[in-house]
């Protein structure tokens, strides 16, 4: 591994972000956190009703991600964070002045995220919003130095992938 203390694994809904980062987590030996869990009761309220979060509810819950993240890296632990953090605006917010965060992207088509999202229960993310993730991903730049990883394959394949490529 490099010199990352710090990764945020980001992707759309159902790309695979939780299960991916937990075990990426677990192997790792890192904690781990799950962006969802910083979410206001109004947002997870949005969204169950099939509404689109605006810049204006994502700002705080950014916030609050970033504050856990400094908190990690004060604290000398190492971790994964998940979180869609489609738009570069909100990589940039959470990447800023932590040059030991590396971005991994889960890459997926539409098709193959749909189906995921389809078959999951007991997410408040209903798959209609699927669309507006896809509409609203502003895929990693090359600047952003990030480690793509197709989410084709079981989450333990994911995670070999993503191992492998930290390794290299």
């Amino acid at each position: 591994m490099g010199d990352e203390t710090l990764l945020l694994v980001m992707g759309v809904s159902g790309s695979g972000k939780t299960t991916v980062g937990a075990m990426l987590a677990g192997r790792l030996r890192w904690r781990y956190a799950e962006a969802d869990d910083f979410h206001p009761a109004a947002n997870v309220a949005k969204m169950a009703a099939g509404e689109p979060l605006t810049d204006a509810d994502r700002w705080p819950w950014l916030g609050a991600i970033a504050a856990w993240m400094d908190e990690r890296r004060a604290a000398g632990e190492p971790a994964v964070v998940t979180c869609s953090a489609l738009k570069r605006s909100y990589r940039d917010l959470l990447r800023a002045d932590r040059r030991d965060v590396r971005l991994v992207y889960l890459r997926g088509d539409r098709e193959l995220i749909a189906g995921r999202l389809v078959a999951r229960h007991g997410h408040f993310f209903p798959d209609k919003l699927l669309a507006s993730q896809f509409a609203d991903l502003e895929e990693p730049g090359v600047d952003e130095d990030p480690l793509v990883v197709p989410i084709e394959g079981t989450p333990d394949e994911i995670v070999d992938r993503i191992v492998a490529g930290l390794d290299t």
